[in-house]
C-alpha cells in the first residue's frame, strides 16, 4: 500500500493506493533498506541570519537520521582522466625544464606554498581546504578507483551509503546518492562517459542500490512531475501513463535496478524534491558566481583536438553542477558525484590537448567553480557539514612528453579535501624532486576512503548496528583515515 498526501489539502485528504505497478513491476515499499527515522523539514524566509550566512526562501532538509550516520555529506569532484599533480598543487618550479610545471606558480593564502598559476582564486582561498601531495592511486588505468570499497564489497561509497541509510531521504525523498554528469544542468552536452569507470556500479550490493541519476536539466525536472492531479491518482492509467514517461529519464538495464528507480523517481515526486534539481530556485547572481560558461567558449578551443566538445561541455556544466550538488546536499543528499566526462587526460595526441593548452580548458573552470563552492558553503554555514573532496584516477608523468603532454602515472596524484569538519589549511605529505613519488609516507586510496567513510558514519555505532548487514559493517570499519585531518 502507498498512502498519497496533497500538500494543499487537509491532513485527512489522503489517498491511498493498493498494488500500484510499472510495467508490469511492482512498486513495493519505497523505503526498505534500512529504517532511518522521519527527519524534520526547517522552512527558510531568506535573506541572513544574524550570524552573516546567506539564506534561501527554499527548505532546508535536515540529514538523514541513522544511527549509524553523522549527519554529514560529501561531494565528490571527480576529475575524469587524471589530472596532473605539478600543474594543480604541486609546482615544483625549482625542478629542470619539462619537469617544473609548464604553466609556471602562484603564492596562495598559506606561506610558502604555491599552486599551478592556473588557480588564482584558490590560492587565495587556501586556508579553506587541504592539500594531499603525497597520495597514490597505484596505477594508470582509467577507472573510479578513488570512490570504490574494493575486496569484498566492490561497490561505489555513494551505494554503501544509500545502503546503510536508504535510497530516499524519508522527508522528502531526495535520493541519497546521486550522481551528476553535464547533462544534470545542460541538455545540449555530450553524454557521460561510463566505459572508463562505471560510476552506477554497485558491486556486490546489487542494483538496487545505483545511484540516482539526473538526465537532462529543465527536462529532466519537468518529467520529475506527473501533472496528474491528486484527484485522479485513482485513475490507475494516468496515474501509469505519467509514471512511463518518467521511467525514460532513466537509463536502467535490469528489472530489479527499474525497479528501484521508479521507487526513487515516485518517492522524489510526491516528497517534493524535484524542486531541489531546479536552480532557478538559486538567486541570479550566485547562480551567475558560480557559472563557468563563459571563461572557456567554443570558439576558442581547438577543434584539432577530437575531445573539443568534451572541454566546451565541461565549462558549461561545471560551476552549475557544483551549485546543484551544494543543492542536492542541503536537501539531505548524504553523496553526489560530479564527473567532468573524462577531460583531464592531457596527451597532446588526437584526442587531448597538451598540458599547458588543456589547463585553461579544465583548470580554469575548475578554479572559478571550485572556489564559488568554497565561497557558498562558507557564507551559508555549511562547510561543517559538506566535505569537498577532488581528485582523478591518476596522476600525469613528471617529464613532459614531446608533443607537450603528460601522460598516465599511478605513482602521485593531487587531491584536495575541504570541508566536513577537518582541518584546513595545510599541506600534508611531500612528493620528492620531480613529483615522481611521495618523499614522505604514500597515502594510499583506502586512507582517503577512510575518511569519506569516518565523515559520514560513525564507525563504531555502525560496527553494532544490526540494520547493517555484516559484510557491509566489517568492510567498512577497515578503512584509516588520512592522517593530519581529525
Amino acid at each position: 500500500m502507498l498512502s498519497l498526501f496533497d500538500g494543499n489539502s487537509s491532513r485527512r485528504d489522503f489517498l491511498t493506493v493498493g498494488s500500484l505497478a510499472l510495467g508490469g513491476l511492482s512498486l513495493p515499499s519505497l523505503l526498505r533498506a534500512g529504517e532511518p527515522t522521519r527527519s524534520r523539514i526547517r522552512k527558510n524566509s531568506g535573506g541572513q541570519s544574524p550570524d552573516g550566512r546567506i539564506l534561501t526562501n527554499s527548505a532546508t532538509i535536515e540529514p538523514v537520521r541513522h544511527a549509524a550516520a553523522t549527519g554529514k555529506s560529501v561531494i565528490f569532484l571527480f576529475m575524469h582522466g587524471g589530472p596532473s599533480q605539478t600543474e594543480t598543487f604541486d609546482p615544483k618550479m625549482t625542478a629542470p625544464s619539462g619537469i617544473r610545471s609548464v604553466t609556471g606558480e602562484i603564492k596562495t593564502k598559506i606561506p610558502g606554498v604555491t599552486f599551478g598559476s592556473t588557480f588564482e582564486k584558490l590560492a587565495k582561498l587556501a586556508d579553506r581546504f587541504s592539500i594531499v601531495r603525497s597520495f597514490v592511486t597505484g596505477d594508470g588505468r582509467h577507472d573510479i578507483k578513488p570512490i570504490v570499497c574494493k575486496d569484498s564489497l566492490d561497490a561505489n561509497i555513494g551505494s554503501i551509503y544509500s545502503r546503510v541509510v536508504g535510497q530516499n531521504h524519508p522527508a522528502n525523498g531526495l535520493p541519497t546518492n546521486c550522481l551528476l554528469f553535464p547533462r544534470a544542468v545542460d541538455p545540449t552536452t555530450m553524454p557521460g562517459i561510463t566505459n572508463f569507470g562505471k560510476f552506477d556500479s554497485t558491486g556486490q550490493l546489487g542494483p538496487a542500490y545505483s545511484p540516482f541519476v539526473p538526465g537532462a536539466g529543465g527536462e529532466m525536472q519537468s518529467n520529475m512531475k506527473l501533472k496528474v492531479p491528486m484527484t485522479r491518482l485513482d485513475d490507475r492509467r494516468s496515474l501509469l501513463a505519467g509514471l512511463d514517461r518518467l521511467k525514460r529519464t532513466f537509463d536502467v538495464s535490469t528489472a530489479s535496478g527499474l525497479d528501484t528507480i521508479t521507487q526513487q523517481a515516485f518517492s522524489t515526486i510526491l516528497g517534493g524534491a524535484a524542486e531541489a534539481f531546479d536552480l532557478k530556485q538559486e538567486d541570479p547572481k550566485l547562480v551567475a558566481r558560480y557559472d563557468t560558461a563563459g571563461l572557456v567558449k567554443p570558439e576558442q578551443i581547438d577543434k584539432k583536438w577530437n575531445n573539443h566538445k568534451r572541454y566546451a561541455d565541461n565549462a558549461k556544466s561545471l560551476g552549475k553542477l557544483l551549485l546543484l550538488a551544494r543543492r542536492l546536499c542541503e536537501r539531505g543528499a548524504g553523496f553526489v558525484t560530479v564527473t567532468t566526462n573524462f577531460v583531464w587526460d592531457m596527451h597532446a595526441d588526437v584526442n587531448n590537448a597538451t598540458v599547458e593548452e588543456g589547463m585553461r580548458y579544465m583548470g580554469v573552470p575548475f578554479d572559478h567553480a571550485v572556489s564559488a563552492f568554497l565561497e557558498d558553503v562558507h557564507r551559508r554555514g555549511l562547510s561543517e557539514k559538506i566535505l569537498l573532496v577532488c581528485c582523478g584516477e591518476m596522476g600525469r608523468t613528471p617529464r613532459v612528453n614531446r608533443k607537450g603532454g603528460r601522460d598516465h602515472w599511478g605513482n602521485l596524484a593531487p587531491l584536495l579535501l575541504s570541508g566536513g569538519g577537518l582541518k584546513s589549511g595545510q599541506v600534508i605529505g611531500q612528493s620528492n624532486s620531480h613529483a615522481a613519488e611521495p618523499q614522505t609516507e604514500p597515502l594510499r586510496i583506502p586512507r582517503l576512503i577512510g575518511t569519506i567513510l569516518n565523515t559520514l558514519f560513525d564507525t563504531g555505532t555502525l560496527r553494532l548496528n544490526q540494520s547493517v548487514p555484516t559484510a557491509v559493517s566489517n568492510r567498512l570499519t577497515g578503512y584509516e583515515p588520512l592522517p593530519g585531518l581529525s
